[in-house]
């Protein structure tokens, strides 16, 4: 249960034997079914999760609204509310499950443990909140600056294992905007290409 997420840790920090159990006990494995939300506007997010199987959804709902995608996570990475668990205030978003799936939660209380107990962990946590930093301000730039068809593109080359797995909707909803407009300009694409 704990060698994919020891594996993205290793990556970062070497851990003894001792601190990889104190970590493994502080976790809480949880499954999960499609379309369940882990997290809805107005609750405080009271966990990190990795994602050991399934897809997920970070979102936000506009003033008239409609959806927007903040980001996507599959096997392998993380999701959560960073400013709600960190502050420990309502969250404006929400988390939902696009796939059946089981995660590996921290909790604020378990990971404040756990960078006491292992320090090294604050090395870990700071390298994820960066690479977090760099994608978002990645994603931000090119709203102001690309063309939806350079969004698009960008997704799918980021993504692909993720594009694969949601919906056309659910892009458009990433990507900014409609999921009619998305269908007319993967069909312009695709007769370019031919």
């Amino acid at each position: 249960m704990f060698e994919q997420i020891d594996n993205i840790v290793a990556a970062c920090i070497p851990l003894t034997e001792e601190e990889r159990g104190i970590f493994h006990t502080l976790l809480r494995w949880r499954r999960l079914k499609k379309r369940s939300l882990l997290l809805q506007e107005g609750d405080i997010c009271s966990f990190e999760a990795f994602i050991t199987k399934g897809c997920i959804r970070s979102y936000y709902i506009n003033e008239d609204g409609s959806e927007t995608n903040l980001s996507f996570a599959v096997e392998g990475e993380w999701i959560s509310d960073p400013q709600s668990f960190e502050d420990q205030l309502p969250s404006d978003m929400f988390i939902e499950a696009l796939e059946d799936g089981e995660l590996l939660l921290l909790d604020h209380r378990g990971k404040n443990e756990l960078l006491h107990r292992v320090p090294k962990f604050e090395r870990f946590f700071r390298l994820l909140l960066q690479r977090s930093l760099s994608q978002l301000q990645g994603r931000w730039r090119a709203s102001v600056s690309h063309s939806a068809v350079q969004r698009y593109t960008s997704f799918l080359d980021k993504y692909p294992q993720t594009a694969r797995r949601v919906t056309q909707t659910q892009i458009a909803k990433y990507i900014g905007v409609s999921p009619e407009f998305l269908s007319k300009m993967r069909s312009s694409m695709y007769r370019r290409a031919v």
